[in-house]
């Protein structure tokens, strides 16, 4: 009886990290994760098949999937299509984007929202709110958590935005707490009516640990992610599979480097930082295009740099934003070393367009980079902060998923 009791016990525990193999896809067959897991066959078929019986996987015990032990068939195993779900949502200049996110960042729902963000974070984070309700509603998914992406540092544990510098949010603001209020002010809530649990990040920072986990990231030891959005430069390094934040959640604040001394004056107070060099609004005055308002920042200098890229002025600015933003990553690699550079958003077009040039930039400039060359490379996933923010709300699932369904 003992033994039986310790190998349910050993089982129990393997939930959680058996859970997170199939979620990044580093288990595929049952005979992998035995592997991983460092368990027995019996072990390993116990865990999947519990798994299965909460809704997280599908085990596909036909003949003929990948070879495991003794070249006998595997049992393949895969995330259940229909299975739970959380609330994710990213906050950006032009308004917000509400999704419904399943396990291995797949994404089930979205709803954009186009809107003015006001100072009172609740006005949007009630709107944000509302989609999600409603892609809820329609889905009829069991909903295990919400995460939000905003673009601003965050003060961990509070959950504050401290320099909301490109939406009108006092800087302080207390937007988790808003959010769960919003939250529970609209209804939803987790399995057997509890509080649904609320996670709040920096857009890259998030972004930067759904690439790692589903994207271009994979396998990286260290990983930086920089990226341009709508408005503005972040970045962020996931070191050994976890997010690098410092000590209160602030770090790698690399939108204010400064890479053009006498350049644009910054939100920040200085000047020339990457902040407002190398964002969609730079490159659309650089072009000598001014922005209109039918669509994001984003959309507009994506699409001109994608369709009028022969047109001189625009090739000109495309030039000047990949040599400032070189500069700018040669300088982050000689500080950190990574062993593989994401670029999102603008920053990843700017790569497409001219790959050579901002590589030999970044070579030129670094002493790391003439000695080897850091792999530089765009970001896969589309909607990463929004797969990102779901991978907050998904974390206390992967650490324990009994507990997350309320056993």
């Amino acid at each position: 009886m003992t033994q039986i009791r310790t190998r349910l016990e050993r089982g129990r525990s393997a939930l959680g990290p058996a859970l997170a193999l199939v979620h990044t896809g580093r288990a595929p067959t049952r005979a992998l994760l035995t592997s991983e897991l460092g368990v027995t066959r019996a072990t390993a078929g116990a865990v999947a098949a519990e798994l299965e019986a909460l809704g997280f996987i599908r085990v596909d015990t036909r003949p003929g999937g990948a070879s495991g032990a003794q070249g006998r068939p595997s049992h393949g195993l895969d995330l259940d299509p229909a299975g739970p779900v959380v609330l994710a949502a990213q906050v950006h200049s032009d308004g917000f984007r509400a999704a419904l996110v399943g396990l291995g960042g797949r994404i089930v729902a979205t709803a954009p929202g186009c809107m003015t963000v006001p100072a009172d974070p609740a006005h949007v984070l009630g709107a944000v709110v509302e989609a999600g309700a409603e892609l809820l509603r329609a889905s009829g998914r069991t909903c295990l958590g919400a995460g939000l992406a905003v673009p601003s540092a965050v003060a961990e544990p509070e959950g504050t935005a401290l320099n909301p510098l490109h939406v009108a949010w006092p800087a302080g603001s207390p937007v988790r707490q808003v959010f769960a209020e919003q939250i529970a002010r609209a209804g939803i809530t987790g399995p057997g009516g509890a509080p649904m649990a609320s996670f709040l990040g920096n857009d890259v920072n998030v972004a930067a640990l759904a690439e790692h986990r589903h994207g271009a990231g994979r396998g990286a030891g260290q990983l930086l992610v920089v990226a341009t959005g709508h408005r503005g430069v972040g970045g962020a390094l996931v070191l050994g599979g976890r997010l690098h934040t410092g000590s209160s959640g602030l770090a790698l604040e690399v939108g204010h480097l400064t890479v053009t001394p006498a350049g644009r004056p910054c939100h920040c107070g200085s000047r020339g930082c990457l902040d407002v060099e190398v964002d969609p609004l730079a490159f659309l005055e650089a072009a000598g295009r001014p922005p209109g308002p039918a669509v994001s920042l984003l959309e507009q200098a994506r699409d001109l740099l994608r369709d009028e890229y022969e047109d001189p002025a625009v090739r000109a600015a495309a030039h000047t934003l990949i040599d400032r933003l070189g500069l700018g990553l040669a300088g982050l690699v000689n500080v950190l070393n990574p062993d593989r550079i994401l670029l999102g958003g603008l920053h990843r077009h700017l790569l497409d367009a001219d790959p050579e040039r901002l590589r030999a930039v970044v070579a030129d400039r670094s002493l790391w980079g003439r000695s080897g060359s850091v792999p530089l490379l765009a970001c896969a996933l589309d909607h990463n902060s929004l797969v990102g923010a779901a991978e907050l709300a998904w974390q206390p699932v992967l650490d324990d998923p009994l507990t997350a369904l309320g056993g």
